[in-house]
């Protein structure tokens, strides 16, 4: 992974530009918990839901949404995540019951939802426990035949977050789960300080360390999907095509397969620009123009 330097290139105009379309920031309460998420885009535009993975928030997102001009917007934190409040347990369900609720605070008429890895497991969920809520679940380089890597790698981990003096040491210490060769700098930069707050001793990491526990495998979940459903699988990521090849075949009707090339687990932070062409591509043509279940 490379580290923070002045001789790393200044980031482009691209990406200032998607930052500086700031975002709203709003709070719903669910279940007794606060969950913060961002907006962007007109309210007449069809919705877009976008889903963080674990350990991650919805600053993720922030140099990716704005590029999405044909859709509002809207990424969520789950609780236990970025600005949301931390709760004594954690389940995916109630993570999707949290996403369908901000949805319907913004009064988004079946949006899709899109989620990366752990939140893959998330929008699978919506569309098995809440199929009339949406109109099409994606997933990004979310594996078949195991649990969220991140769970994975926090249950071994798990311990309180040590605090750090400064916001830059802290953003020197920080990692992708799993590890990736390639983060350009000026989003992970970006990434890494929306992942903290300061608290009177130092600056921590926002997520509860606490946030894993025993998730359904997507083979239970993607034979109960009866709406359309979408695979970005990343060249250098989890999902192998042998893998896309074995989810499609557990699918009642059709799976949409994006390939991104060269791209990490986390293509967001390697290959952001493919990934919005990707996106992009998938919403022009979906869901009315997409193939539903059973056809």
């Amino acid at each position: 992974m490379s580290r923070p330097g002045a001789d790393e290139a200044a980031a482009p105009e691209w990406f200032e530009q998607a930052l500086a379309a700031t975002p709203e920031h709003r709070d719903v309460e669910v279940e007794g918990a606060r969950v913060h998420y961002r907006v962007w885009g007109d309210r007449s535009l069809p919705g877009l839901v976008l889903v963080h993975g674990g350990a991650a928030h919805s600053g993720w997102w922030d140099h990716i949404a704005p590029q999405l001009h044909s859709h509002r917007i809207v990424a969520v934190d789950l609780t236990g995540h970025g600005d949301s409040d931390r709760r004594d347990a954690y389940d995916m369900k109630l993570w999707a019951r949290e996403v369908v609720a901000v949805a319907a605070a913004e009064e988004l008429d079946r949006p899709v939802v899109l989620g990366h890895s752990m939140g893959g497991w998330v929008a699978l969920t919506i569309g098995v426990e809440s199929p009339g809520a949406v109109s099409a679940v994606a997933v990004i380089d979310s594996p078949i035949d195991r649990q969220p890597p991140e769970d994975e790698r926090l249950r071994d981990r798990r311990r309180p977050h040590r605090p750090y003096p400064t916001a830059e040491e802290a953003m020197a210490h920080f990692r992708t789960i799993p590890a990736q060769d390639v983060l350009l700098p000026y989003v992970r930069d970006h990434v890494a300080r929306g992942s903290l707050r300061q608290d009177g001793d130092g600056w921590r990491w926002k997520f509860d360390p606490n946030f894993w526990g025993t998730r359904p495998l997507l083979t239970q979940l993607l034979p109960q999907l009866t709406g359309p459903v979408a695979l970005f699988r990343c060249e250098k990521g989890m999902v192998s095509p042998a893998m896309a090849t074995e989810m499609a075949g557990l699918l009642a009707g059709h799976l949409s397969v994006v390939d991104l090339p060269d791209a990490g687990h986390h293509p967001m932070l390697d290959r952001p620009l493919s990934l919005v062409a990707g996106v992009r591509t998938l919403l022009a043509v979906w869901p009315d123009g997409g193939t539903p279940h059973g056809t």
